[in-house]
C-alpha cells in the first residue's frame, strides 16, 4: 500500500508538470525579436514533454488509488528573455529537488515503478535544466 504522503508528493509533480507546460507554451508564444528564433522552437518541444510528463504521473497516480490534480503550480512567464529563462531554470531546480525526494519515497516503500517512472523523468528534466543554463549564457 502506498502511503498518502507518496500520493501528495505525485500531485505536487502533476502541478508542476501543467504549470512548466503551460509556461513553456506561452513563452514559445509571446517571444520577439531575433534571439526567439534560436529558442522558440525547443521551448514548444519541452512544453508538450512536461504534458507528457504530466499524463504519466496521473496514469500512475489513478493506478495508485489517488485523483489527479487539475491545478498547476504558480506559472512565471517573465518580462523578459533573461527572467523568462531563469524562471525555466528555477523551474527545473525546483522539479529536480521534487523528484529525487520522489524517487527516495517511493524506493522506501517498495514502490519500484513509481521510481523507474520518475528515474526515467528525471533524464527529460535534467536535459530541460541543461538547456536553460546554457541559453542564459547566450541573453
Amino acid at each position: 500500500m502506498v502511503s498518502k504522503e507518496l500520493l501528495n508528493l505525485l500531485n505536487q509533480a502533476i502541478a508542476g508538470e501543467l504549470q512548466a507546460s503551460i509556461q513553456y507554451m506561452w513563452q514559445h508564444i509571446m517571444w520577439r525579436g531575433v534571439k526567439a528564433f534560436a529558442v522558440q522552437a525547443e521551448l514548444e518541444k519541452i512544453a508538450i514533454e512536461e504534458m507528457k510528463h504530466a499524463e504519466a504521473i496521473a496514469e500512475r497516480l489513478v493506478y495508485l488509488g489517488g485523483t489527479p490534480t487539475v491545478t498547476p503550480a504558480p506559472i512565471s512567464i517573465g518580462a523578459t528573455l533573461r527572467e523568462m529563462i531563469n524562471f525555466d531554470r528555477e523551474a527545473e531546480e525546483n522539479t529536480i529537488s521534487l523528484y529525487k525526494r520522489i524517487v527516495k519515497k517511493a524506493e522506501e516503500e517498495g514502490d519500484i515503478a513509481t521510481s523507474e517512472l520518475f528515474r526515467d523523468i528525471l533524464k527529460d528534466e535534467e536535459s530541460h535544466h541543461d538547456f536553460f543554463t546554457s541559453i542564459l549564457e547566450e541573453v
